[in-house]
């Protein structure tokens, strides 16, 4: 299957190869979890598809291990059967992102995580929440860019959609604390929520681009606490009926509905354990046509009037 243009990797640290047989006996596995270690322009009705082109539509798919799980039970086979089916030329790609590789992406694929983390300190953290989204494309912008990480203008130059989402740690939403900030780390509902204000109007600013944002993913009621996970529902609601507006080139799939049936939980049957939140693989494979679904209604018009979940 074709797939989006990957962004060219830089060379690998000259020193790596130097050090690479003293600190591998340091190494441990890498892991890939979830947990923590401008003026608006005019908008594009998202009433209509997009623009016939004889390009493709080049889609990025933007995660960490959760999406990671979800596109391995089955999004690019399902674009690839749409296309076949169709005659479309959808391409998807998927990034790891943030990458935090300092720029030193080949360096990375080759060394475990403990040797690549002393050879370059100086890399973005694991983290993929509201504020890491705001910092990344609302803070640095253009040439700007904080550690080698892409920012929007780097995304919009390659990609026609992107699908975005935060990992389960999102919903670790701690109370009110003090003043709220944008550019704020800690994890509250009022910071969550200026931060996604920020977000809208600097998407907004790419009308050529569609957005699909995932709604946060849950964790498991092992692995928070009900005032925890109220104020998780609280956000994803507030997400759907006041952040989501019809008229703009933003959209959501609402991938927590599909985790809790609404309640404040991960269900047990979609987790991979009581106290593992990532997606069980038999809930992957039956929610990862249904994002392919998501992203074609959004592509081809119909995501105004179709279901959030892609059911």
């Amino acid at each position: 299957m074709p797939v989006g243009r990957r962004f060219p990797r830089q060379p690998m640290f000259g020193s790596a190869l130097a050090l690479l047989l003293g600190l591998l006996a340091m190494t441990v596995p890498f892991s890939t979890s979830c947990s923590r270690s401008a003026s608006s322009a005019s908008v594009t009705s998202k009433e209509h598809a997009m623009q016939p082109s004889p390009k493709p539509v080049r889609i990025a798919f933007l995660h960490h291990s959760t999406g990671g799980i979800v596109w391995e039970s089955g999004l690019p086979q399902f674009i690839q059967s749409w296309n076949a089916t169709h005659g479309t030329d959808y391409r998807i790609t998927e990034l790891p992102y943030p990458s935090a590789t300092g720029g030193h992406t080949s360096l990375r694929k080759l060394l475990p995580a403990r040797v690549f983390n002393v050879l370059i300190k100086n890399h973005y953290p694991w983290d993929n929440q509201p504020y890491d989204y705001w910092n990344l494309w609302v803070a640095h912008q253009g040439e700007n860019r904080d550690r080698s990480e892409l920012n929007l203008d780097d995304l919009a130059r390659s990609y026609d959609v992107i699908v975005f989402k935060h990992c389960f740690p999102v919903s670790r939403v701690q109370p009110e604390e003090g003043a709220p900030s944008v550019s704020s780390p800690k994890q509250t509902l009022a910071n969550y929520k200026l931060q996604y204000e920020a977000l809208k109007t600097r998407m907004r600013q790419f009308p050529q681009i569609r957005f699909i944002l995932w709604t946060g993913p849950a964790l498991t009621e092992s692995g928070t606490t009900p005032e925890e996970a109220e104020r998780a529902r609280q956000f994803a609601s507030w997400v759907k009926e006041t952040w989501d507006e019809k008229g703009d080139n933003l959209f959501l799939w609402d991938f927590r509905e599909l985790e809790t049936h609404g309640g404040l939980f991960l269900r047990p049957e979609n987790a991979h354990g009581p106290n593992n939140p990532h997606p069980a693989k038999t809930f992957a494979v039956q929610v990862a046509p249904l994002l392919g679904q998501r992203i074609v209604d959004v592509i081809e018009g119909r995501a105004d009037h179709s279901s959030l979940t892609g059911r």
